[in-house]
């Protein structure tokens, strides 16, 4: 058993987004991703894996496989490993999500940022 506080994971950079990992456990891993107004993840998609992500704070807009879907806190996403996912804190206050990977494509995805 571990018990973690995602306080210490809430990170906020100026310059970019920041990624912090909470867990990676075998082939699965949970991270928190931080957003400054204003900042944006890149579209990119999770060959092999299901994405699970929780707006814990602010709000913001997502782009899957190119629909625009606004979640704010307590919302929740998945989408499988075909579909391409792009992010913007569209609001006026920091975000972070939760993700959730259940299966790593490659070690690149479980890296800080």
């Amino acid at each position: 058993m571990e018990k973690l506080s995602l306080n210490a994971y809430q990170e906020f950079s100026e310059d970019r987004f920041t990624k912090r990992i909470v867990f990676k456990k075998g082939d699965s891993t949970v991270f928190l991703l931080n957003f400054m107004p204003g900042q944006e993840l890149p579209a990119h998609k999770h060959p092999g894996t299901e994405v699970y992500i929780l707006t814990m704070q602010g709000e913001g807009t997502f782009t899957i496989d190119g629909v625009e879907v606004k979640a704010a806190a307590n919302d929740t996403i998945h989408t499988g490993s075909t579909e391409e996912l792009a992010y913007k804190n569209t609001g006026s206050e920091p975000v972070t999500l939760y993700v959730m990977l259940n299966k790593i494509p490659d070690e690149r995805y479980a890296q800080n940022i």
